[in-house]
């Protein structure tokens, strides 16, 4: 069912009614309609009628903080209620031939903007779990207590993780300042798997669906090999454009235990 602020504002934009709406996909989580008006204009509306009522307020504000010049193409918010989202429609096409690379580029130069402090505006969401982000200069401290520990304790609450295996990730929180080096707070996408890596109707590299935040950029580069692998032609465009860490694919396990414990 379209909503009916939906329709309203539509109409009052100068859009016109809708004339067809296609089921797609809305993520793991939410309903996707591909909707097209007597305008010949079309516009992706997602759903949720069980979500948090702030949830759909929170990927508004991620995907605002994502749209920088000579980043991945961020999809533009229009409307947005407690179980829906509207917002501009992509219409992904096949990728173009020098995807990867461009897409490499794009990703440090959203990785070059950079704040004082890591946390976010708002707390937000990692699919459905909530997602602390409170302000903090010290990486390490939010890292550990607002990433790994909260996860964990998340995680043996549901029954998931032993007391061995909880007392493990504490550990190792613990140890952060040892095993990743010092990073700036840069924007993340902050759910950057595979499903969230798209193209636009050009084919050019779009990222959407994200728990933005501003954090160490390599946490946001392990998620893309989580589920699934960029290559070879994206680190490398990456890297020209903004150098990694020496070790970097070696930490790519650690930074994404905060997904497997929240999976």
């Amino acid at each position: 069912m379209i909503p009916e602020q939906v329709e309203e504002w539509l109409r009052k934009e100068g859009f016109g009614t809708i004339d067809s709406s296609k089921g797609v996909g809305g993520g793991c989580i939410n309903n996707g309609v591909r909707l097209k008006t007597s305008s010949n204009k079309q516009f992706f509306l997602k759903t949720n009628a069980n979500c948090p009522p702030d949830m759909f307020a929170c990927e508004v504000a991620g995907l605002k903080a994502l749209i920088v010049d000579g980043g991945p193409r961020v999809p533009e918010p229009y409307l947005h209620g407690p179980d829906f989202l509207l917002m501009e429609d992509l219409a992904p096409s096949r990728s173009i031939s020098n995807y990867w690379e461009l897409f490499g580029q794009q990703m440090a130069v959203l990785h070059n903007h950079t704040h004082n402090r890591f946390g976010f505006e708002s707390d937000n969401y990692i699919g459905s779990t909530p997602q602390p982000n409170p302000w903090l200069e010290d990486g390490y401290q939010f890292y550990s207590e607002h990433r790994f520990r909260y996860q964990a304790e998340l995680a043996s609450r549901r029954g998931l993780l032993n007391r061995d295996e909880e007392a493990a990730v504490l550990t190792l929180a613990d140890k952060l300042p040892e095993l990743i080096p010092d990073q700036p707070p840069s924007i993340l996408h902050g759910d950057l798997w595979s499903g969230n890596a798209t193209s636009d109707s050009k084919g050019q590299p779009a990222i959407i669906d994200p728990a933005a935040y501003y954090g160490w950029a390599e946490a946001d580069l392990a998620m893309m090999v989580l589920f699934g692998s960029p290559g070879e032609r994206f680190w490398e465009a990456y890297h020209d454009s903004r150098a990694l860490e020496k070790g970097w694919r070696s930490r790519f396990d650690l930074y994404n235990l905060y997904h497997l414990l929240n999976h």
